[in-house]
Parts: structure tokens; C-alpha cells; sequence
């Protein structure tokens, strides 16, 4: 990748344990597709605990060229999105968010129930495996839609309304199952939805769409029914807090033997989190306002670990315990089952002084779609093993976060390239570190 000057650069001094208290936000998940929501509302739509994140921003720019007007609310961290005069975009205005967000596929449904057609540039995001888009476009020509593919992007066109279908996935993808939600509220007819995503920011979308008008219900074998109506207005939600940025700090508080005290983190969506970190040996305390989250002393323990869609352990909450995992004695497994490149990441660690080996044959308790594929998807990590500063370039945001967490918890000094990557999903995250006590720095420039 390329680094763009001091700004993307953040020197990290370890070995010092982070304490003291820090607040998480609306959840990264969540937030920019009940921005995209709005736009299917007749009437202004108020979101609040909306994180200062870049993904926020990307969504707020596309928004804004599409006609709707957002305007911060009366309390911090509130939007106002009046979608009345929604409009057509200069394809060379929406060209210009390209690559540096994958939401924009999410607005296909929305732009074709308002204009009748949409404009999608090609897509960024994290480089952490496969995320075929070409399956969002397939269900919306489920619905209807027609699609051109041309030079700069993707043209869709939907002649008539867009009509319900049956969608089986073939895997509960999130991204899958926020497109049909977004397309199917407004379409003709029932749209049912087979083997769909179920994790609390479904759930959380799902009650924004229903405070706007829409009628969805969720079975218990992941099936969910959409009633399409003729007209949808506003909502008032305040969005679920992010349980993965909150599953970060909690690592880096047992990674670096500190104690984070995290307001607005919450227990009933990080259950599974909890009761690993537990089995880990990390210690925390819940109470109304958030959570708190502590190395006890001694030795972390070693465990086995499968990721899994909710209410497995999330992919996101994967990358920062493995960090942790590197000071914990004996041998821990890890099977990526989510996405196929995920622990690629693991190669730095290993330059820091972990002890890591990667595996293409599944090493949990169960065979996944990766295991006769040919991809490094199981991990064995061997601690505890002492970490040493090195020069980290950030692959993704749960990576780069993850060695922030490891030039953190080392010995020595680290060089930390394209930190800017961190800011999609984790809001004011250097004030955040200043706050917990570590010892980082702009090159040429204070922080706190």
C-alpha cells in the first residue's frame, strides 16, 4: 500500500498497560445503512449515537448527492436526513466516493424505488476475502431490476415497481441480507428470505425499518417475511452501540495487562465475546452504563476457537483476541470460517516475535466452505511468546486495530503505516489511546 506522509504514520511506545474509561458509539454496522434507510422515507429521518467514522461520511456525501438533506441534530451525535427532494447524481460525483466504501451497493434498492434507477461505482473495502457483490446484483434482478454494466460502474433500471421474491443465500451474508431488507420493504407483494443474517445490526435495521412503516417479521430458523407497502415515512432511533469496537479495547486491555472501562458497551450482544474472554482468563464487570475490562494477574490460558456467523463468535472480534492469545501459555486453535484471508495478518505478529503457523486444513470441530479450497484459514498459536517493536503497514481495520493492540503490548517502538485505515470503523481512536495512557505520537506533531 502506499503511505501518504507523517499523518498515516503513528509511532507506538509499548509496554505500557492501558487503563482508564472510553466510549463507544453507534455500531460501524449498523449506522450507514440506517443513513441509507432514510432515503426511503417520505419524511425527515433522526439517527442518533452516530460514530465520527469515515464510513459515516461516505454515506452522508452520497446521501447529500442524491438531494437528501443532512444537518446535525440537537444532541451530539445526531443526524437529521430529509430525504424529500431526492434527485439524480453526476455519475462523476458518485465516481469520486469509489473505492473507498462497499455501502454504495446498498443504495441500488433504495435509488430504484425513488428514481427508478441507480448508479454504482466500482466498490472498496477491507482485503479480507470475498465478498461478491455480483450476488447483490442478482437479487435485484430478482426484484425486478435491470442491470448495465458499463465502463465506470454498474446502471440499474427498474421500468415498473420492483416485485417480492423468494431469496435463499447460500451463506447468511450480512450484506446480502441488508440489500433484500432495504429493496423489499417498498416492493410488491412478500419477499421471503431464507438463511438470512440474524446479527444484532440486522435486528437493529429491521427496528428502523419498522418505526418507518414497514412490516417484517424474523422466524427462529433464519427466515425473514417482508410485507412491501405503498409508502414509508420517517424514524427516530438511537443505534445499538459497537460491540466490536468494544471487543477491541477489551483485548488490548488483556493483551497490554491493562483495565479499560468501556461506557456504552453492552453485555446481551457480546455474550459469546464474554464467555471466551473469560474462558481466556480476562476478567470484566457489567454494570448499566458499560463494562469494564481487566487483566487479573497470572497466566492467560490458551483455548480453541471457531468463528462463526451471530450468534457464533464474530469474525471482527477474531483479529484483536488472537493479539491476546500470543501471551497466553500453550497451544491456541483458531478456525476462520468467515472470511477465507483473514489471518494473513498473523505475519506480522510473527515479525514481532509470535509464534503463529497457518493451516489450509480446518482445525475446529467442524468443516467449513474453505477447508478443500486451498486457503490459510486455521491458525495454532503458540505462548506466551515477548513481542518487539517493528514497522506494521495495516492491511484492514480489525488488522490494523490488531496491530495497534501488538505494537502496544511490545517491547521497544513501532512505526504503525496507513493508521488512517483505523477511522472507518473506530471513532477517535487516538484520542481514545491518549486517554488510556499509551505512549503514541504523530511524527513531527504531540498528541494529548
Amino acid at each position: 500500500m502506499t503511505v501518504n506522509g507523517s499523518d498515516d504514520v503513528l509511532l507506538v511506545h509499548g509496554g505500557t498497560p492501558l487503563e482508564g474509561e472510553i466510549r463507544v458509539r453507534g455500531a460501524k454496522n449498523l449506522v450507514p445503512k440506517a443513513m441509507v434507510a432514510a432515503l426511503l422515507g417520505s419524511e425527515p429521518s433522526r439517527l442518533r449515537n452516530v460514530p465520527d467514522i469515515r464510513d459515516v461520511r461516505v454515506v452522508r456525501g452520497l446521501l447529500q448527492l442524491h438531494g437528501v438533506t443532512v444537518r446535525p441534530g440537537e444532541e451530539p451525535g445526531e443526524l437529521v436526513m430529509d430525504p424529500t427532494h431526492v434527485e439524480s447524481a453526476n455519475v462523476a460525483d458518485i465516481d469520486a466516493h469509489a473505492g473507498s466504501s462497499r455501502i454504495p451497493i446498498l443504495l441500488c434498492g433504495p435509488l430504484l424505488h425513488r428514481l427508478g434507477h441507480a448508479f454504482i461505482p466500482g466498490l472498496g473495502g477491507c482485503d479480507i476475502g470475498g465478498r461478491p457483490i455480483d450476488f447483490h446484483f442478482e437479487v435485484l434482478r430478482q426484484f425486478g431490476a435491470t442491470i448495465e454494466k458499463r465502463a465506470d460502474g454498474q446502471f440499474l433500471e427498474a421500468p415498473r415497481r420492483l416485485r417480492g421474491t423468494k431469496i435463499t443465500l447460500p451463506y447468511p451474508s450480512v450484506g446480502a441480507t441488508e440489500q433484500v431488507l432495504l429493496t423489499a420493504v417498498l416492493a410488491e407483494g412478500v419477499t421471503e428470505l431464507s438463511n438470512a443474517a440474524v446479527e444484532p445490526e440486522i435486528e437493529d435495521l429491521i427496528c428502523v425499518l419498522q418505526k418507518m412503516g414497514a412490516i417484517i417479521a424474523m422466524d427462529t430458523d433464519r427466515t425473514i417475511r417482508v410485507t412491501g407497502v405503498d409508502r414509508l415515512g420517517g424514524y427516530n432511533h438511537r443505534a445499538l452501540p459497537d460491540r466490536l469496537e468494544a471487543a477491541s479495547w477489551a483485548s488490548a486491555a488483556l493483551a497490554t495487562e491493562g483495565n479499560i472501562y468501556v461506557h456504552g458497551a453492552q453485555q446481551r450482544s457480546m455474550m459469546t465475546f464474554l464467555n471466551t474472554y473469560r474462558k481466556v482468563g480476562g476478567a470484566f464487570e457489567i454494570d448499566d452504563q458499560g463494562i469494564r475490562f481487566w487483566h487479573p494477574g497470572g497466566q492467560l490460558k490458551s483455548i480453541a476457537l471457531e468463528t462463526d456467523v451471530h450468534p457464533g463468535f464474530q469474525t471482527d472480534w477474531q483479529q484483536p483476541l488472537v493479539v491476546a492469545l500470543t501471551q497466553a501459555t500453550g497451544l491456541s486453535i483458531i478456525h476462520e470460517t468467515v472470511y477465507e484471508s483473514r489471518l494473513g495478518f498473523t505475519s506480522a505478529l510473527n515479525q514481532m516475535g509470535a509464534h503463529i503457523q497457518l493451516y489450509r486444513e480446518c482445525l475446529g470441530g467442524s468443516n467449513c466452505r474453505f477447508g478443500q479450497r486451498n486457503f490459510l484459514h486455521s491458525a495454532v498459536v503458540s505462548g506466551p511468546t515477548k513481542l518487539q517493536g517493528a514497522d506494521l503497514v495495516i492491511p484492514d481495520l480489525r488488522g490494523g486495530f490488531s496491530y495497534l493492540i501488538a505494537a502496544l503490548a511490545a517491547q521497544g517502538t513501532s512505526r504503525v503505516h496507513g493508521i488512517d485505515l483505523i477511522n472507518r470503523g473506530y471513532e477517535n481512536f487516538m484520542e481514545k489511546l491518549v486517554e488510556l495512557g499509551a505512549k503514541v505520537e504523530l511524527p513531527g506533531k504531540a498528541l494529548g
